[in-house]
């Protein structure tokens, strides 16, 4: 199939916040950015620690009744159910997000946070390396 991996097709620099960030602070990123899906929460070195999405603070925070000011992210960061090595091939990356039914994936290399594949981005750069159908005669 492509020779391609997952470094090549992957968003580098995704949205994150330090583990000690405060939730106000996460809330304040959804707020400025409609675009923001996901938060990955890092521990320094760029460690991924997990991730936080409106809904985890909306359950975490908002519901429980807390504080935003004082949550810090490390209490309410979900581990990330899967992630990639950047250097998975292409292929290989597309099979495992279909099937463990997965949109988005954090991007590791060595632990550290490097990027975020979208299932849509990898089918897009998948089909563009098929080869065109050869016409069929029809008599």
């Amino acid at each position: 199939m492509s020779a391609e991996t997952v470094r090549d097709a992957m968003v580098p620099e995704p949205t994150t916040l330090a583990a000690d960030a405060s939730a106000q602070e996460a809330g304040r990123c959804f707020a400025d950015n409609g675009e923001v899906r996901a938060i990955f929460v890092t521990e320094e070195g760029g460690q991924l620690l997990g991730v936080v999405t409106r809904k985890t603070l909306v359950r975490g925070v908002v519901a429980a009744g807390l504080d935003p000011r004082g949550v810090v992210l490390r209490e309410i960061a979900e581990p990330p159910n899967f992630t990639l090595d950047a250097a998975t091939p292409l292929d290989e990356a597309f099979h495992a997000l279909e099937e463990h039914d997965l949109e988005r994936v954090p991007v590791v290399e060595d632990g550290r946070l490097v990027g975020v594949l979208s299932r849509a981005v990898v089918q897009r750069r998948l089909a563009e390396d098929e080869p065109p159908l050869e016409p069929v005669e029809l008599d």
